[in-house]
């Protein structure tokens, strides 16, 4: 079954040499540097260029439209045969919001309570971006539905950096 690998920047290397992955997407601020990791293709890297930040605040770059429609044109050309990385400095708030993104964005049939629930499941810590949920609900027209289903289930626990997980694009 395909499925998504979320993990912050601390453990990027570890987490694609466990999975084996070769497709990723980066959701950092363009002041952070980084290495990609060796297996993954240049061709098969989206970089969104983002600060953690759910207003627009000066000198900083908030999630907009396009990195959202971005995510979602990149995600869906996804072959599935291999896991998709998905990564962030803290592996907490950007990645986890990319990631229900995705897994809506690819099987529209997923309920958003739902999945909301398996993703604070997979990850006590999880706190997706809000900005980035309101954008991707309206861009999915999901009528916020996204946005709820996050708002359900809060904050995550509490942690200094997040703890690399799977999340399954299909929940039983």
């Amino acid at each position: 079954m395909p499925h998504l690998v979320v993990c912050s920047l601390h453990h990027l290397h570890a987490t694609a040499q466990t999975h084996g992955a070769r497709e990723m997407i980066t959701l950092l601020s363009s002041q952070n540097n980084f290495q990609r990791p060796a297996s993954i293709r240049s061709d098969r890297h989206l970089v969104l260029d983002m600060n953690d930040i759910s207003v627009q605040i000066d000198s900083m770059q908030a999630p907009e439209e396009h990195h959202i429609e971005r995510l979602i044109d990149f995600a869906r050309t996804w072959d599935r045969s291999i896991p998709l990385l998905i990564h962030c400095w803290m592996g907490i708030s950007r990645s986890t919001a990319a990631a229900y993104i995705t897994a809506l964005a690819l099987n529209p049939s997923l309920e958003e309570d739902r999945f909301a629930g398996e993703l604070r499941r997979k990850s006590p810590s999880a706190t997706p971006n809000r900005r980035m949920i309101a954008l991707a609900d309206t861009v999915l027209q999901r009528e916020g539905r996204m946005v709820s289903a996050i708002e359900r289930i809060g904050r995550g626990a509490e942690a200094s950096i997040g703890t690399p997980f799977v999340l399954p694009l299909e929940i039983d």
